[in-house]
């Protein structure tokens, strides 16, 4: 039986801004080479035929052409330019899948995501459509009211990660609608067109690197 193509599309669009750098933080280095370089690596170590479709805003695209050659990164990949928000540069990166396919949306950022839970993924979303990679809240929960604030249970909450996995038509489908300001990810946007969405156990080490605490906890894990 010929198996379906798989798809990572790596949306890496974020900028220095909450690292308090100029240099956009999917280009920072750990352990030598940049964030972006390891996610890459990690869907690769998943499946060698694995396409890969990395999305980078317009400006950033020849930077990152200039990384490669200097770290000699050879993954083969394509480059797609981003939209002016991850709504539309997942969009961007949808019109690179071709035909029946299982697609994984993931953040370039998040360079620790392991190849089992990668695997997951895709198996859950090959059977029931989609597949979103989520862990438990380890902190207490308090939800904002009008009067303060209250308790709420916590095993009743999944925080959200990715890689986000979806069989091509569901996930093409859903992004043509017209974007909403609750599509905080690809699991909202699906979510939006009646499908059920399913979750797979995530891990703590699946961090996404966003401020400067993070990236000493990344030396460490990258160590």
């Amino acid at each position: 039986m010929a198996t379906v193509p798989e798809y990572a599309i790596i949306v890496a669009g974020g900028s220095g801004s909450r690292m308090q750098q100029e240099l956009p933080k999917q280009f920072i280095e750990v352990a030598g080479k940049p964030i972006l370089m390891h996610t890459i690596e990690r869907f690769y170590a998943y499946n060698p035929e694995v396409r890969l479709i990395v999305v980078l805003p317009q400006q950033q695209l020849s930077v990152w052409r200039d990384l490669c050659r200097k770290h000699d990164f050879k993954l083969f990949h394509m480059t797609v330019p981003g939209g002016s928000t991850r709504f539309g540069s997942v969009k961007n990166g949808l019109d690179a899948v071709q035909g029946e396919a299982l697609v994984a949306v993931h953040d370039g950022v998040r360079p620790f995501i392991d190849v089992a839970t990668i695997r997951a993924a895709f198996e859950a979303a090959s059977v029931h459509g989609n597949a979103v990679v989520a862990v438990s809240p380890k902190d207490s929960i308090r939800e904002l009211t009008p009067e303060g604030s209250q308790a709420v249970p916590r095993d009743r909450y999944k925080l959200v990660q990715t890689p986000q996995c979806f069989k091509a038509n569901i996930l093409k489908r859903a992004y043509e609608q017209p974007e909403e300001e609750y599509f905080t990810d690809d699991a909202s946007v699906v979510e939006q067109t009646g499908e059920k969405i399913v979750l797979v156990e995530g891990s703590y080490r699946n961090i996404k690197i966003t401020t400067p605490e993070d990236l000493i906890l990344a030396e460490a894990f990258a160590r």
